[in-house]
């Protein structure tokens, strides 16, 4: 088992690809810490992990990174990997958006995970790994995406930058960029259920493998980026969207 003894942390890790992945994660051994903030996924991710530590934490709050490092140091002590998954998408072209719906997106999708890796870096081993939560969106030419593809290529890049500041103690940084994916992720951004349906046939349609992803296949490539078995990749995206993106 690849995951065997190692602590590892998944954030928004309480529902689709984040509990997806942490399932995977359990099953090839790994010790887990999980957080979200919706006290009904909470409880669902005590019951699919019955020996995770589960913390309810809001990434929408810039004390949240800080507080959820304090409570892994006292209750875990160190991590071998983190997958900062935890994120929001909204929908919305130019017209439609305000500088709440920007705010937001950047809060959560962009200084969340930031905050986050400044926090937990010291709690990292030596030769871990972190791996980010991109978007498949970014480079299209999506006009409701607007928001979303702009901060989801800042993590692309902070990808880049902190792989080079934490290559000194042989911590990977890598990016994962999934495409669209059966999960709540838009019902969360205010689609409505005709919409997502649309969304879903049209964009199955457009999708070389003539599918939606899985939550289950997005969790198979991030727990690759998270183990030895990606030793040697750093600074990486890897787009699990059906080869949408070359479409």
């Amino acid at each position: 088992m690849r995951f065997l003894g190692k602590v590892i942390l998944v954030t928004g890790g309480t529902s689709g690809i984040g509990l997806a992945t942490a399932c995977r994660l359990a099953s090839e051994g790994a010790r887990l810490i999980v957080t979200g903030h919706s006290s009904d996924h909470l409880a669902t991710a005590r019951r699919a992990l019955p020996d995770a530590l589960v913390i309810d934490n809001d990434v929408a709050d810039p004390a949240a990174a800080d507080e959820l490092a304090e409570v892994i140091r006292k209750q875990v002590g160190i991590l071998d990997a983190a997958f900062l998954n935890a994120g929001f998408g909204a929908f919305a072209t130019l017209a439609e958006i305000g500088a709440d719906d920007i705010d937001r997106h950047v809060a959560i999708d962009l200084r969340a995970p930031l905050l986050q890796a400044k926090a937990l870096e010291p709690l990292l081993r030596d030769g871990g790994a972190v791996l980010l939560i991109g978007s498949a969106t970014v480079g299209s030419p999506r006009a409701d995406a607007l928001v979303y593809s702009a901060v989801k290529a800042g993590i692309r890049q902070a990808a880049r930058s902190l792989a080079t500041e934490f290559a000194p103690r042989g911590i990977r940084v890598n990016v994962i960029a999934p495409g669209a994916t059966e999960t709540n992720f838009h019902s969360r951004g205010g689609m409505s259920a005709e919409e997502q349906k649309l969304y879903k046939e049209k964009t199955a349609a457009a999708v070389p493998l003539k599918r939606l992803g899985r939550a289950e296949d997005v969790a198979a490539v991030a727990c690759f980026l998270l183990s030895d078995d990606a030793g040697y990749v750093t600074g990486a995206e890897l787009r699990v969207d059906g080869g949408l993106s070359m479409a």
